[in-house]
């Protein structure tokens, strides 16, 4: 029962699911970590928020679930209940998931609902049914699991701006090709664990036990592509979303890059990573630059320097 003099609890119950999600994030991606730190405060607070949520769902689907004992059914119905959930908060502005409430916060604040949701839950569900994919279910997968969060990244970073608008036909392009370039790399660097742990092959037509230089190099091909319709928009967002967004960048073109460094062979049995220190320096230079993209230095596997990212300038504020 409330009454007049009863304490505001909501304040505190919104901070405890905000501090959630923010070990979420710490605690599973040192990359965006980093990346989301370069943020102001109540925008990094929606990054993570955003983040979260998809790591959560991610779980059911990837691991976690199945060692406690769910079977594929139950975990479908946890994944649905988790999007009721999400839905029923958004609709609200309340869960009794903290990770939910944060996300649903964000979602209300920033401006954005189930045509984003909805598609990413769909792709986690793909990830209980489905161990293959044709050209049309990966893009449909890559659309949901990736460009969607993209697209509710941007929301954040745009939604007091003013100008640009979300609605940007370019911002959105950019928004969606980085979220699919993040989602390609992590493909490539798990190779292996996907197709002997998961059971899962994400790249039509692409068979790990028989992966060879010109498929990687094919595929390699394909994330720089996305990455760099990516880099021309980063001077197009407000001037604060600039190197956070110029850093996470940068973190996956190094890897990108080193993905193109290792052999065909190594890649299918190892997984490859950006050390630390390499994302402290790249962190510097992109703080250094002012939040534009970094020239990149890396080597290909025929020994020849890799041609440099596009020059960035100007942009608004």
């Amino acid at each position: 029962m409330t009454s007049s003099s009863t304490p505001n609890r909501l304040p505190l119950y919104d901070a405890t699911a905000e501090a959630a999600s923010s070990v979420v994030i710490s605690r599973y991606s040192t990359s965006f970590g980093l990346a989301s730190r370069l943020l102001t405060k109540d925008t990094r607070e929606h990054i993570r928020n955003v983040y979260a949520l998809v790591r959560v769902a991610d779980e059911v689907v990837d691991g976690p679930a199945t060692e406690a004992g769910l079977d594929p059914a139950l975990a479908r119905t946890v994944l649905d209940e988790l999007e009721t959930d999400t839905e029923r908060a958004m609709a609200l502005g309340f869960s009794v998931n903290p990770v939910v409430h944060a996300f649903a916060r964000s979602a209300r604040t920033v401006g954005f609902g189930s045509e984003l949701t909805r598609p990413f839950f769909a792709s986690m569900r793909m990830d209980l049914e489905q161990t293959e994919h044709d050209p049309a279910s990966f893009d449909a997968y890559v659309y949901g699991s990736a460009e969607v969060v993209g697209l509710m990244c941007l929301r954040a970073f745009v939604y007091r701006a003013g100008r640009p608008t979300f609605d940007d036909a370019v911002l959105v392009d950019g928004a969606r090709a980085l979220g699919a370039a993040f989602q390609k790399v992590n493909f490539l660097r798990d190779l292996h664990a996907d197709f002997e742990v998961l059971g899962r092959s994400y790249f039509p037509g692409v068979d790990v036990r028989s992966f060879d230089e010109a498929t990687k190099d094919r595929l390699v091909a394909d994330v720089q592509d996305d990455l760099d319709r990516a880099a021309v928009t980063v001077p197009l967002l407000p001037k604060d979303a600039r190197p956070a967004v110029a850093l996470a960048h940068a973190l996956f073109q190094e890897l990108n890059d080193r993905i193109a460094a290792t052999p065909a062979a190594r890649l299918v049995t190892s997984r490859v990573r950006v050390p630390n220190p390499v994302k402290a320096r790249l962190a510097a230079r992109v703080l250094t630059r002012r939040g534009t993209l970094p020239p990149r230095t890396a080597v290909t596997t025929s020994g020849t320097p890799a041609p440099p990212a596009p020059t960035q300038t100007g942009g608004s504020s």
